[in-house]
């Protein structure tokens, strides 16, 4: 942490804290991918050990002419390189609709508190609960994202539940994602607003404008999420970099005899490695180390808005001019 940062700052949570104690390139099991891949490398090793094997021991030459080997080479590269753009390309979408609905939360947040109806203590009191309920947004979206349906329970999440309007139930087994439904509280307090006169009609058309792109910057995810890579592309690339690994020591063992096994070990480890990254990052909205910190991006998203929200209920809002 630089010196001068105590407790917390912006991007407390989602930003690293702790140096790394091992080179990534000594790294085999946290972030990685090398669980998945085991089991092809090893069928792949086991394979060239028994091809160089029977070659050393038959009368007749097991090996192929190494020529065709650069043309599978071509297809299982172009084909590696658009899996993994594709999934990186699912990946990074995801990560800036996450941007963009923290971005609108802090704008709505910050027009509701200075430009909001707060006449009254129960005017205040609606315009603390729809800032809430912003917040609110954030957890319902990521709770969504990861199938995990239903208001928590206090004892559960209390950070969560705290967030939400009183005596909320949810209509997620009648098919309503939650999101959805919180959207109404901040929509109704836009239209109170507007009525009231605190919002004329183009600012009330803007904050909708920035709700709208709320829900559909949530409606981005779940398409990301709800659509994975066409099984046909799965299914031929499984099998076109099994024919690769299981030609390959054919193609070399004439030439490489017993260092064929190193050799295709490390091939089949560099491309099932790369197969096995796109699959880990094409659905970016899980709890996995190479998953979008939405948790930590949430908790500083929470962080940032309770204390404007705090200094608001005091008075102290003018600080922050």
């Amino acid at each position: 942490m630089p010196a001068g940062r105590s407790q917390s700052f912006p991007w407390f949570h989602s930003s690293r804290q702790k140096p790394r104690r091992w080179p990534l390139a000594l790294r085999f099991i946290k972030g990685s991918v090398h669980a998945a891949i085991v089991g092809p490398l090893i069928f792949y090793t086991l394979f060239t050990v028994l091809i160089v094997f029977l070659d050393d021991h038959l009368n007749i030459s097991l090996g192929v002419p190494s020529n065709v080997t650069p043309s599978l080479s071509i297809v299982v590269g172009l084909l590696l390189v658009f899996r993994n753009s594709s999934s990186y390309e699912r990946f990074w979408g995801g990560r800036q609709d996450v941007g963009h609905i923290v971005s609108s939360v802090r704008n709505l947040s910050r027009y509701f508190l200075l430009c909001g109806p707060n006449d009254s203590d129960e005017d205040r009191q609606d315009t603390e609960k729809v800032v809430k309920v912003l917040i609110g947004m954030l957890y319902a979206m990521r709770s969504s994202l990861r199938e995990d349906w239903g208001v928590p329970h206090p004892d559960e999440d209390p950070d969560y539940n705290s967030l939400l309007p009183p005596g909320v139930q949810g209509h997620e087994k009648w098919g309503v994602a939650l999101p959805l439904e919180l959207s109404f509280f901040i929509e109704k307090y836009i239209r109170k607003g507007n009525k009231r006169g605190n919002f004329q009609a183009p600012q009330a058309s803007m904050l909708t404008s920035q709700l709208n792109a709320i829900v559909d910057a949530y409606g981005h995810m779940e398409t990301i999420m709800l659509t994975p890579i066409p099984v046909c592309y799965q299914i031929h690339m499984k099998q076109v970099l099994s024919l690769y690994c299981l030609f390959l020591p054919f193609s070399i063992v004439d030439d490489w005899k017993w260092v064929s096994v190193p050799i295709v070990a490390l091939i089949a480890f560099t491309l099932y490695g790369i197969e096995s990254i796109g699959q880990e990052i094409e659905n970016p909205f899980g709890l996995d180390r190479n998953d979008i910190k939405m948790d930590s991006i949430i908790q500083d998203a929470r962080q940032e808005v309770l204390v404007l929200l705090e200094c608001w209920k005091q008075g102290k809002e003018d600080h922050f001019i």
